[in-house]
């Protein structure tokens, strides 16, 4: 990727819905060469999709939090698997410091929230957990 695929990606990430002109003007190229940038990057796997963000206090009663994770050993990739198993799972992210992972949760209860614990808790290679509710989200 050059600084023009990357302008691109993070225009992207802003409005993924954009139209090829207005990405183009603002990139002062050409659309067709915007075109042709997105679906190379896609064909290469650079873009994996385009989703949706909804703002996360439109969902009232959804339970969201971030738990750090420490891994036992050499058994990342293992947990990893695991975790993406669980649907509560919204992302994993690798870190430094004293956690190896950071997850993201979500779920549409208190309930479903502690049973995510407890199965999250299960995996094996997993030695810790430190989980944070989130209270507010400030877009």
């Amino acid at each position: 990727m050059d600084d023009l695929d990357r302008k691109l990606v993070a225009l992207l990430r802003q409005d993924a819905r954009a139209p090829a002109a207005t990405l183009a003007k603002t990139l002062k190229v050409s659309r067709a060469t915007v075109q042709n940038r997105i679906q190379r990057m896609l064909s290469q796997g650079v873009i994996q999709g385009f989703t949706v963000r909804a703002r996360p206090d439109n969902e009232a009663g959804r339970v969201r939090a971030i738990t750090s994770i420490e891994v036992k050993g050499e058994r990342t990739e293992g947990v990893i698997k695991a975790l993406r198993g669980l649907p509560q799972v919204v992302a994993i992210h690798s870190t430094n410091g004293r956690w190896d992972l950071v997850a993201e949760l979500e779920t549409a209860s208190l309930a479903a929230f502690s049973q995510t614990l407890d199965d999250l808790r299960r995996i094996d290679g997993i030695s810790a957990t430190e989980t944070n509710l989130l209270l507010n989200s400030h877009l």
